[in-house]
């Protein structure tokens, strides 16, 4: 069987599962494999045979997306080009993490396509949402990556077609410690907003990680490092607590290592206001801005911090052969 595996360029938790399943994936067939979005320049730890420039957004440094850069680095008409141009007749599937080019191609040329992603999960009629809903979002989810068939990965099993994540072999692999500190990754806040709330905890030793900074740097209590994947999971394992946005890689990965967990969602970004819902219903507490009235939420937290127990096996290989069955059933 010939298969493309597809997956989006922007994010963490798309490449973490493209590491996890290629390996076992070319066990069972020839791949070739397809990136789009993020930056052109990234480096994977997976070998990419074509990429394309996608869809992605910009962080701004005050809880949100930064729509002006988004929207400048949007290319609508390369987007279709892109699309239209595609000629993937020579594969008999798709596997497609949240990559709308391949996704859309596929649908045009005939070819099936099963869906391994978050997002599939997240919009899932089971998987618990925000109190306040974003109809807009809500649709741009729902229509943004085609899929025949899709398997999604949450926090919890809201359903049969949901997995848990996908866990990283090094994060399950590593030494779990407790050096005090709390572990902060937080890309759309800034050095200022983040000094701004941190300088009320005088007594907590903060490592912030950012890909704003290249060299590290101490300030008091706070130590800014550079965002970089061992040097942070290294940090995170080591933690005492760990405060980052509502994604899912990191949460996930957090919950996983038995970690007290403070999310903090980024302003209209559905997806992640979806994971704090669902994170609150299994106890992890948030805030909806990381300003002065997240100072009390934050200090209970410290003073009482909790630990979620999870059940993350690994599954990544039933996952592949249900991802081929299905496959081989709508051929």
């Amino acid at each position: 069987m010939n298969v493309l595996y597809a997956f989006q360029g922007t994010g963490n938790g798309h490449h973490t599962r493209a590491v996890e399943f290629l390996p076992l994936l070319k066990d069972m067939a020839e791949v070739d494999v397809w990136v789009s979005g993020g930056a052109l320049d990234r480096t994977y730890d997976v070998a990419v045979d074509r990429r394309f420039q996608g869809v992605g957004f910009s962080f701004g440094t005050q809880g949100g997306i930064d729509w002006g850069a988004s929207l400048h680095a949007f290319k609508p008409r390369t987007l279709v080009r892109d699309v239209r141009s595609l000629d993937i007749r020579g594969y008999d599937l798709v596997l497609n993490d949240f990559e709308p080019l391949t996704a859309w191609a596929a649908k045009r040329q005939g070819v099936p396509v099963v869906g391994l992603s978050h997002q599939a999960a997240v919009k899932h009629p089971s998987s618990p949402k925000p109190s306040k809903s974003d109809t807009i979002a809500a649709r741009i989810l729902e229509n943004y990556a085609h899929a025949d068939v899709e398997i999604g990965f949450h926090f919890q099993r809201y359903a049969p077609e949901i997995r848990t994540p996908v866990i990283r072999r090094k994060v399950r692999e590593m030494a779990v410690t407790n050096f005090g500190h709390i572990t902060v990754y937080l890309p759309a806040y800034g050095e200022q907003a983040l000094m701004q709330m941190l300088r009320e905890f005088p007594e907590v030793t903060w490592e912030v990680f950012s890909r704003h900074w290249s060299v590290p740097s101490t300030q008091g209590h706070v130590r800014f490092l550079p965002a970089s994947s061992d040097g942070f999971l290294k940090s995170m394992a080591s933690s005492a607590g760990v405060l980052c946005g509502a994604g899912f890689e990191t949460p996930a990965e957090a919950l996983f290592l038995q970690k007290p967990l403070f999310v903090v969602p980024m302003r209209g970004q559905f997806e992640q206001q979806c994971n704090a819902a669902a994170l609150s219903q299994m106890g992890v507490p948030s805030v909806p801005e990381f300003g002065r009235d997240a100072v009390a939420a934050l200090r209970q937290w410290l003073n009482n911090p909790l630990i979620v127990d999870v059940d993350y096996p690994d599954e990544s290989q039933e996952v592949l052969q249900q991802a081929l069955r299905t496959a081989a059933v709508k051929m």
